[in-house]
């Protein structure tokens, strides 16, 4: 490990090297919003054994004889709704995060961003970091709540790709950061700053969390019990006596029973038990994507005032805001100790 500046003799080659790495990662995304590149998608992320448990002997027939025929269509349809011009909001967002985060390291860092699924790719991204002289790298997974369907799937990935280097960098990953007292101000600054520009006030306020199937859960993945504090923390320091909160889980998929309540049907039967106005926030997604722009923002609406919702409000992730990357500045930062200045 290099912590001097080199003094290489004349005709020595040269190596870059001492240099310090952050790579931020989040999900996936589609390089498109048609058919095809969802297809290319799905079939990567609905292949990892950590995100879909049954064995592939059984499962690979039903992806690609019948799912991968059949949701890409679908889902390519949903992501037309919120594409961009730049792209993919997840994307454009990490993009924007990683590009925060460099301005305010500076010189201490090499700051990049990369997807789990899709592109830019864990191991083209630790690499290209490695190649500018990276021999330590922080690798950050996005997830506040640890899943081994997100948090450890990143580090399997990076893994799989350190197994291919001759010359490793030495690596750090980022923590779960679901009680972490810089991440609950920075969701209760920022959900409450979104409150209050509000034209109506929320009876009710819905903190839905990404499901997983209830199996994980009896399995020992703290995911549940972790979005379960945070719920509750974040309850705590928005201290809003007259608003009623409920945790619930979106995303189901499959025949499995998943982590209840489910959002979409807490979403009906607060409309049912007379709710009028109701807002939904997503502590648990980084950036905004297809699951909080489209599902909640869109489906969510929509299955509220079918139900007899009136008013309805889908509040923002922290995305590159203010709150946000102060927030993610910190963690950076208190993991990056020993190898930068605090």
């Amino acid at each position: 490990m290099t912590w001097r500046d080199q003094q290489l003799p004349a005709d020595h080659p040269q190596v870059k090297s001492g240099a310090i790495g952050v790579l931020l990662v989040n999900l996936g995304t589609p390089d498109a919003a048609e058919p095809g590149a969802v297809k290319r998608y799905l079939a990567e992320f609905l292949s990892d054994r950590r995100v879909v448990e049954i064995p592939p002997i059984a499962w690979q027939p039903i992806l690609r004889g019948i799912i991968l025929n059949t949701r890409p269509k679908k889902s390519a349809h949903a992501y037309r709704q919120v594409w961009t011009d730049a792209g993919s909001p997840l994307a454009v967002i990490t993009r924007q995060q990683a590009e925060a985060m460099q301005a305010r390291l500076g010189d201490e860092a090499h700051v990049d961003w990369a997807m789990r699924y899709g592109s830019p790719s864990i191991p083209d991204r630790l690499q290209a970091l490695k190649n500018s002289g990276c021999e330590r790298i922080l690798l950050a997974p996005l997830y506040p709540q640890y899943s081994g369907a997100t948090t450890a799937t990143v580090v399997d990935k990076a893994a799989d790709c350190l197994r291919t280097m001759r010359w490793q960098p030495a690596l750090r990953t980022l923590p779960p950061y679901h009680d972490d007292p810089a991440y609950i101000d920075a969701l209760a600054s920022d959900l409450a700053k979104q409150l209050d520009a509000l034209d109506f006030e929320p009876e009710v306020l819905l903190l839905s969390f990404h499901g997983m199937p209830e199996r994980t859960l009896h399995l020992g993945d703290p995911y549940h019990c972790h979005c379960q504090k945070t719920s509750r923390l974040l309850q705590e320091k928005l201290h809003r006596p007259g608003l009623n909160f409920r945790t619930t889980f979106q995303s189901r998929f499959g025949r499995a029973k998943w982590l209840e309540p489910a959002t979409d049907t807490v979403l009906a039967e607060e409309a049912k038990a007379g709710t009028k106005r109701l807002a939904i926030a997503a502590p648990g997604f980084s950036a905004d994507c297809l699951e909080t722009l489209e599902e909640l923002a869109i489906q969510g609406r929509e299955q509220f005032t079918e139900a007899g919702g009136e008013q309805f409000a889908a509040l923002s992730c922290l995305n590159a805001s203010d709150p946000g990357l102060a927030m993610l500045e910190t963690l950076l930062r208190r993991e990056l100790s020993g190898w930068i200045s605090a």
